[in-house]
């Protein structure tokens, strides 16, 4: 049985950003659950979810936090899995808080962190993780970098005839 991704949210408002993670991982076709979770409001319940998450089926967890962005952290502290923290973009200093908050973490306590507010860069990540272990997933890694070459090398032709008409 395939391994889930715990999706998790410091705040609802989060959602608009978070869903390209949810839609990427659908895509690939790997189980998720999204949940709202507080570092701050409701440490105790993110920490339970954090502790019981190997035993619940899950490979990779995904947090989404901005300001203080301790989401991953905390998570990170209660579990043995590979924690992935999306700093969120805020209206004081352009998430850049959340991006150094979730990235300086001290030893023994790793998050993988993406760029702001790269909630769709998260999903990938938590699926490569997965398709460690499972072909299924690595094989349809491959046909996406595939495709994004194809993509890719098609701009480069449209963009060599425009240069040509000159």
């Amino acid at each position: 049985m395939s391994k889930k991704v715990a999706v998790i949210m410091g705040s609802d408002s989060d959602f608009p950003v978070v869903k390209s993670a949810l839609s990427e991982l659908k895509k690939y076709g790997v189980e998720f659950e999204c949940r709202v979770m507080s570092a701050h409001r409701t440490p105790v319940q993110a920490c339970k979810f954090a502790d019981k998450a190997v035993e619940n089926g899950f490979g990779v967890i995904i947090c989404a936090a901005g300001m203080a962005a301790h989401l991953a952290g905390v998570i990170a502290g209660h579990t043995t899995l590979p924690v992935i923290g999306i700093p969120m973009k805020s209206v004081a200093l352009d998430g850049m808080d959340a991006l150094l908050a979730t990235v300086m973490m001290p030893p023994g306590v790793p998050v993988a962190t993406v760029g702001i507010d790269g909630a769709k860069n998260a999903a990938i990540l938590a699926v490569q993780m997965l398709a460690i272990s499972d072909n299924t997933l690595a094989e349809k890694l491959v046909k996406a970098k595939k495709d994004m070459e194809n993509v890719v090398i098609e701009k480069d032709k449209k963009l060599a005839e425009k240069i040509a008409e000159l």
